[in-house]
């Protein structure tokens, strides 16, 4: 079991690591999934996942792609995104993903990796996941 903290950390950047990871057999558990950032114009990011929740089948509304408000359940759609989920590998990799808003206190004096080389800080344009969310309707 792999403990990953995201704070301060571009979400495609580790979503990249993680999801090799994850392929390779390995269980992850991702924390502070609300603290990561995704880089990009601010009203760009917000029109793109707008416009992603937006997306309706007409013939079979039930069928459409399903884009979460919630910043745990975004960054692991994120992930499933990296995956390749229409086969059995990929559905099996993502069933060893688990991500969390905060640390949860199982997690608090576990030893968490982090990927220095993914770090958001110097980024002139950025978003936090957790702003995202509250724009897209997200009540938490």
């Amino acid at each position: 079991m792999i403990v990953v903290d995201g704070e301060g950390k571009v979400v495609g950047r580790v979503a990249t690591r993680i999801a090799k990871r994850l392929l390779m057999g390995e269980e992850i558990h991702l924390v502070n999934a609300e603290k990561m950032v995704i880089s990009g114009k601010k009203g760009y990011v917000i029109g793109k996942y707008m416009t992603r929740r937006g997306v309706v089948d007409k013939r079979d509304p039930e069928h459409s792609p399903h884009w979460p408000k919630v910043p745990s359940m975004l960054v692991r759609r994120i992930i499933r995104g990296m995956l390749p989920y229409d086969r059995q590998r990929g559905r099996d990799a993502y069933k060893r993903l688990r991500v969390y808003n905060g640390i949860p206190e199982r997690f608090a004096e576990a030893k968490k990796e982090s990927y220095p080389e993914t770090a958001g800080r110097n980024l002139p344009k950025k978003m936090i996941v957790y702003d995202l969310c509250k724009l897209l309707g997200y009540n938490g």
